[in-house]
C-alpha cells in the first residue's frame, strides 16, 4: 500500500483524519460567510443608503430603481432586506452549477481551492464601498465552486453502509457552526465598532486560513471522480442511463428540496428581520456587571444559533443513539418533519415580545434566545440529516450536482426570507411571527403527508446498488 493510501486511511477519534481537515476548512469558510452575513443588512441600511455614499456605489441607484419598480417604495431597512435575500439566495444557487463542473470537469478538490481563492478576493473587494455589488457577485461565484464540493467529500470518506456517516455529518456541522459562532464576535465587532472594512477584511483573512488547512490536509482526503485512474471506464459509465431505483431516489430528493424551501425562508429570518429586531427592538444591556452603559453589539446575536448547535449536537447525537438502541429512532424524512414543527414553535415564543414592542417598549433579549434555541433544534433535525441523506442515496456520478440541488432549496428559501422580512413594516409584530410559525408548521404537515411515497422511493437509506458500491470503492481507494 502506498504512503498516500496509508494517510487516507488514517483515523482520529474513530473517524478518518480527513474529516477533521474538512471540519476546520469549513469552519474558516463559514467564519467568512457568517461574518459577512452578520454585517450585510446593517451595512446596507446604515452605510450604503446614506445620501452621500449611495451615488458612489457602482450599480446602487440602478438596483434601488429596479427593486422599487417591482415592490414599490422601499425604506432603507426594506431595501437591505431585499439585498440580503438576493445575496443569500444567489450563494445557494451557484453550488448547483459548481457541482456539475466538479462532477464532469474539475473534481471536488480543485473546485474547493478555486472557490476559496475567488471568495477571498470578494471579501477584500467588500472593503471598498464602491465595489459592493461586484464584490457580491464575486463571492457568489466563489461559493458556487466551494459549497457543494466540500460537503460531498465528507461522504466520500466512508464506504457504503458505514454507520459512522450520519455522526460524521453532525461533527462536520459543528465545524460549520464553530466558524459561524466566532464570526459575529470578530467580524461583527470590528465592523460595528472599528469600521465596516475591518469586518469584511477579517472575514477574508479567515477564508485564507481555511485554504491553508485544506491544502495542507489534502493528503488525508479521499480521491474524487476526476482523480480516478480509469478515466475512460468512468466516462463510459457516466453515459449509462439511470436505473429505475436511481430515478426514484433522485425524484425523492427533488421533492424534499421543494418542501425545504419554506423552512429556509423562515429560518433565515435570523439574518434580516430578527437581526433588525436585535438592533432596534431588544434590550441588549444583558450583562449589568459590565456597566449600565455597556450595550452588547447587535451583530453578536448571530452567535446565539451556532452556540446552541455546538453544545446541542452532542445531546442530540446521544438522544438519537438511545432511540436507535430502542429501535425508535425516526427516519431521515421524519426527522426533517420534526425540524419544521420545531421551527414553527420557535416563533410563537416571539409573540409576547411583539406585543411589548408594538406598545412602545423594548423586549428582553431573552425572547430572541428562547426563539433561537427552538429554531436551532429544528435545524439540527433537518439540515445535517439532509446533507447525509444526499450523499447516501444520490447516484455517485452526480453526487456534487445533487448536493447543489439540495442547496437550491436554500437559494429559493433565502430569497423568500428577504421577501417575508419586508412584512415587518406591513403588519403587527405578533401577526408577523404568527405568519412565520404557520408557514413552517404547514411545511411539517406536508412532509408527513408525503412521507409514505418519499420513504418508498428512498427505500433503505443505507442500501446501495452494485454500481454505487463500485463507485464508492473507487472514491475511497
Amino acid at each position: 500500500m502506498s504512503e498516500e493510501k496509508t494517510l487516507r486511511g488514517k483515523e482520529l477519534f474513530g473517524h478518518p483524519a480527513g474529516l477533521y481537515v474538512l471540519f476546520f476548512t469549513e469552519a474558516w469558510e463559514r467564519f467568512c460567510y457568517y461574518g459577512m452575513r452578520a454585517l450585510l443588512a446593517l451595512y446596507v441600511a446604515k452605510e450604503l443608503c446614506k445620501p452621500d455614499v449611495a451615488p458612489t456605489v457602482l450599480g446602487f441607484t440602478a438596483m434601488q430603481h429596479l427593486l422599487g419598480r417591482i415592490f414599490g417604495h422601499l425604506d432603507n431597512e426594506q431595501f437591505a432586506d431585499q439585498i440580503y435575500g438576493l445575496y443569500t439566495a444567489a450563494v445557494y444557487l451557484t453550488p448547483f452549477f459548481g457541482g456539475i463542473l466538479a462532477d464532469r470537469l474539475l473534481g471536488q478538490r480543485k473546485s474547493v481551492v478555486i472557490g476559496g481563492i475567488v471568495m477571498a478576493c470578494g471579501e477584500f473587494m467588500m472593503m471598498k464601498e464602491s465595489l459592493f455589488f461586484p464584490a457580491i457577485i464575486t463571492l457568489t461565484i466563489g461559493n458556487g465552486f466551494f459549497k457543494s464540493n466540500i460537503s460531498t467529500q465528507v461522504g466520500a470518506l466512508y464506504p457504503p453502509g458505514d454507520p459512522r456517516r450520519d455522526r460524521a455529518f453532525n461533527i462536520f456541522y459543528v465545524g460549520i457552526n464553530l466558524g459561524a459562532f466566532l464570526s459575529p464576535f470578530v467580524c461583527g465587532t470590528l465592523g460595528e465598532k472599528v469600521g465596516w472594512a475591518w469586518g469584511f477584511g477579517s472575514a477574508g483573512v479567515g477564508l485564507l486560513l481555511g485554504l491553508v488547512v485544506y491544502l495542507w490536509g489534502s493528503r488525508y482526503l479521499a480521491a474524487d471522480q476526476i482523480m480516478q485512474k480509469k478515466a475512460a471506464a468512468e466516462t463510459k459509465a457516466e453515459k449509462k442511463p439511470f436505473t429505475k431505483a436511481e430515478w426514484a431516489r433522485i425524484t425523492a430528493l427533488i421533492v424534499l428540496c421543494a418542501l425545504n424551501i419554506s423552512f429556509w425562508g423562515v429560518y433565515e429570518q435570523q439574518g434580516n428581520s430578527l437581526q433588525f429586531w436585535a438592533d432596534g427592538s431588544s434590550d441588549r444591556h444583558v450583562f449589568g456587571w459590565l456597566g449600565s452603559n455597556w450595550e452588547m453589539p447587535a451583530t453578536w446575536f448571530q452567535g446565539v444559533n451556532p452556540f446552541f448547535i455546538i453544545f446541542g449536537t452532542p445531546v442530540i447525537n446521544w438522544f438519537w443513539k438511545k432511540q436507535a438502541e430502542k429501535k425508535t429512532e425516526p427516519s431521515s424524512v421524519a426527522k426533517m418533519a420534526i425540524g419544521c414543527f420545531l421551527l414553527g414553535v420557535s416563533f410563537l415564543v416571539m409573540i409576547p415580545a411583539g406585543h411589548k414592542v408594538d406598545s412602545g417598549g423594548l423586549a428582553s433579549f431573552n425572547y430572541l434566545i428562547g426563539c433561537t434555541f427552538l429554531l436551532t433544534l429544528g435545524e439540527l433535525y433537518l439540515s445535517p440529516v439532509g446533507l447525509s441523506l444526499v450523499t447516501m442515496i444520490a447516484p455517485p456520478r452526480i453526487v456534487s450536482m445533487m448536493m447543489g440541488m439540495w442547496f437550491l432549496s436554500s437559494c429559493v428559501g433565502d430569497y423568500l426570507s428577504g421577501y417575508l422580512a419586508t412584512y415587518t413594516h406591513k403588519m403587527s409584530s405578533p401577526a408577523f411571527f404568527i405568519m412565520l410559525s404557520g408557514i413552517s408548521l404547514a411545511t411539517g404537515v406536508l412532509m408527513i403527508l408525503f412521507y409514505a411515497p418519499i420513504k418508498k422511493a428512498i427505500g433503505d437509506e443505507n442500501a446501495v446498488t452494485s454500481e454505487d458500491e463500485a463507485k464508492a470503492a473507487e472514491l475511497t481507494a
